[in-house]
């Protein structure tokens, strides 16, 4: 098999050869750390997580054609101003945030275009048209790689945010007021951004689009719950997930996977009911979610993929191989792709993601069809 055909066999709980090795991706700071550690210099520069992943034998999760589903044209982005170690940017959001040059922190939002109804139907409305050519790829290419069945990677599309977008151009708190004092501007925002998004499925599926699951991006929910209060959830986002899900069904993609941190448990029947059906990356946090008690409670209705706490990585060999084999049933039944529950961070030394990585081959692997690992002289003195 292929990542493809083992991705799509894994997510339809079909025969497969094995479960897809793969993780999420790495901090920065984390392959900085790995360097003093005897993982080689040449990962570095643009596109070094891939790398990374390329040399520990990561199967690949998402690939295909890109069609841009968000603001287009995006904002310039640019440096407004230099603070020595951090510097106020102009993000493609249009929001202006400050960010340390060094660290892979959340940058601190410092202001916000999107302030009102005028600056929405001026600003963000019209980068919402979902005609924009400039969205789209090159259709004569693109339907090379729909059309070709050994394509190898799952072809994947862009879903949109329902809530994470309108929140990161607001801000947290003009967000939450906004919904309660404005809630015909709210729910316009949500539906302008669904129309985009259908439109340009529908786009796609027009010049023949084949995709094998969509991708969606909401970071809506903390340690303490969803940040937007679940009635309102219901009202404004459920139906439009449901036209979302709904077309992309209807073009013959039924796997939805949505990335949102935090403790989205009081969220998952909604999502199950709008039609996403997989939960990434199924962060643990002090919340404590486990996989094993969402199998049990949602059968093989919810999809998972991530869920292997992080901290983990970070502790003894002992507890990395105990939580391997823990979820190890699991992964066998199918309907989840287990991977740490966030990129990897740099407190986790490369001798423990290499028994990470050499555990998980073995028992979730089961050693059946592995690509290699590029072999580490690993210096654990450091």
């Amino acid at each position: 098999m292929n990542d493809r055909e083992r991705f799509i066999a894994t997510m339809h709980y079909q025969e497969r050869d094995r479960c897809p090795i793969c993780d999420f991706g790495f901090w920065d700071e984390t392959i900085d750390a790995w360097h003093e550690q005897g993982f080689p210099p040449i990962v570095e520069g643009e596109g070094r997580g891939e790398q990374a992943s390329e040399f520990f034998g990561m199967d690949r999760w998402a690939g295909g054609p890109t069609i841009e589903v968000g603001l287009c044209p995006g904002f310039e982005s640019c440096i407004i101003e230099d603070r020595g170690d951090h510097e106020v940017v102009q993000q493609g959001d249009g929001v202006r945030v400050l960010r340390a040059k060094r660290m892979s922190s959340i940058p601190h939002h410092e202001s916000h275009l999107l302030v009102g109804r005028e600056s929405w139907e001026e600003h963000y409305k019209p980068r919402l048209d979902p005609t924009n050519p400039d969205r789209y790829p090159d259709w004569q290419q693109v339907r090379d790689v729909w059309d070709d069945p050994d394509y190898d990677a799952p072809r994947t599309v862009k879903g949109g945010s329902l809530y994470g977008w309108i929140r990161n151009w607001m801000g947290m708190e003009n967000v939450s007021y906004l919904a309660y004092d404005n809630p015909d501007l709210f729910g316009e925002m949500v539906e302008t951004i669904a129309d985009c998004v259908v439109g340009c499925h529908r786009i796609a599926f027009e010049h023949g689009a084949k995709f094998d699951a969509c991708s969606m991006w909401e970071d809506m929910c903390y340690n303490a719950g969803p940040l937007l209060p679940p009635d309102l959830f219901k009202q404004f986002l459920v139906p439009q997930y449901k036209r979302i899900t709904g077309q992309l069904r209807a073009g013959g993609c039924d796997v939805v996977y949505l990335d949102s941190d935090g403790d989205i448990r009081e969220l998952i029947p909604m999502w199950l009911e709008a039609g996403v059906n997989c939960m990434f990356p199924l962060e643990i946090g002090t919340w404590g979610i486990d996989p094993v008690e969402l199998r049990e409670q949602y059968g093989k209705d919810l999809l998972m993929m991530g869920g292997f706490d992080k901290h983990i990585l970070a502790r003894t060999k002992q507890e990395i191989e105990a939580e391997v084999h823990r979820l190890a049933p699991v992964v066998d039944e199918s309907g989840f792709i287990p991977f740490c529950d966030h990129r990897v961070p740099p407190d986790v030394p490369l001798e423990n993601y290499v028994f990470y990585v050499e555990t998980v081959r073995s028992v979730w692997g089961k050693d059946v069809n592995l690509k290699p690992i590029v072999p580490l002289q690993l210096r654990t003195s450091v």
